[in-house]
């Protein structure tokens, strides 16, 4: 039976009975006297019977419009409601939250700051290295560093920040082994490179074209830290390619020295992936700008 009850009708019975005229009725629902006569006619034949009886001076409700009204009006306030509810949820910034990025205190400071300014988000954050494909699928954001030209998938990527990078090496380590000269030199020399996020080798580097060009190295020395890749670069267990902002400090000081070769390294590009669908939760794309906001923030500062 409900399939062949338009909402409408039952939305101009309501407005009816409650105002005792149809006039009145149609100038609240804004539509013709005719449009709402219309609709309390189909909705009395579509139920075969009467719900107003109708005088030249008044109308009122049969017994049966009566209960129709009082059965019917606890059930559209709760649609109502619940319509309410959803189309609030997709324009505030409140809910679940559901992170998966790495351990890092800038982003973990970035977070904190995006749940002080929006008291309603209930986070969930996962900071593994290396989840497994189907793992990802329960989380709102991933946040990943990436280097070079992404993979097809079925997650939008949005830029957060990237990093020109170079590769450095410490004067240590320059004393004792030969300092390459082209990339094709890495394949001879020690590197340090990352197991898990950026997939450590082949590394990435671009021409002066911008393309890119990839290159694989000779690594004992396989981390999946920034930090820790400094502290084996310091230590001269092998050259790493490194954002230039990590590492500025101790290039200034003399304890680490860029090598230059014939192609730059490609930028070290922090990236935010979520889910396509059409429709997303407001919170999504609140927190991807309020990353960017903070980048662009520490930028400046």
């Amino acid at each position: 039976m409900l399939d062949k009850i338009d909402q409408q009708w039952l939305k101009s019975f309501h407005c009816v009975y409650e105002n005792n005229s149809f006039k009145r009725a149609a100038e609240f629902l804004c539509l013709p006297t005719s449009n709402v006569s219309r609709h309390i006619a189909l909705l009395e034949e579509q139920l075969d019977t009467r719900l107003f009886e109708r005088t030249t001076r008044r109308i009122a409700p049969t017994e049966v419009g009566e209960q129709l009204y009082l059965s019917t009006q606890p059930l559209l306030d709760k649609l109502s409601d619940a319509l309410e509810e959803v189309t609030q949820q997709s324009h505030e910034v409140m809910g679940q939250l559901n992170i998966l990025m790495p351990d890092s205190p800038e982003l973990a400071q970035a977070v904190v700051s995006f749940c002080t300014k929006h008291p309603s988000i209930s986070l969930c954050c996962d900071t593994s290295i290396s989840p497994k494909e189907d793992f990802l699928d329960g989380f709102d954001v991933i946040l990943s560093f990436h280097r070079g030209k992404l993979e097809d998938n079925n997650w939008i990527a949005r830029e957060i920040k990237r990093w020109p990078s170079a590769v450095v090496a410490s004067p240590k380590l320059l004393k004792t082994c030969a300092k390459p000269t082209q990339i094709t030199d890495l394949k001879h020399v020690p590197c340090i490179t990352s197991f898990t996020v950026l997939n450590g080798t082949p590394w990435v580097f671009k021409n002066d074209k911008g393309e890119q060009v990839t290159q694989r190295v000779k690594s004992a020395f396989k981390v999946n830290s920034g930090q820790l890749a400094v502290a084996g670069a310091l230590a001269g267990l092998g050259f790493a390619i490194l954002p230039s902002e990590l590492c500025r400090e101790q290039i200034n000081a003399g304890k680490l020295e860029v090598v230059k070769l014939e192609h730059q390294p490609d930028d070290l590009v922090l990236y935010a992936f979520y889910t396509s669908r059409k429709h997303i939760a407001k919170k999504v794309p609140a927190f991807i700008e309020h990353l960017q906001n903070e980048a662009i923030a520490r930028d400046y500062k």
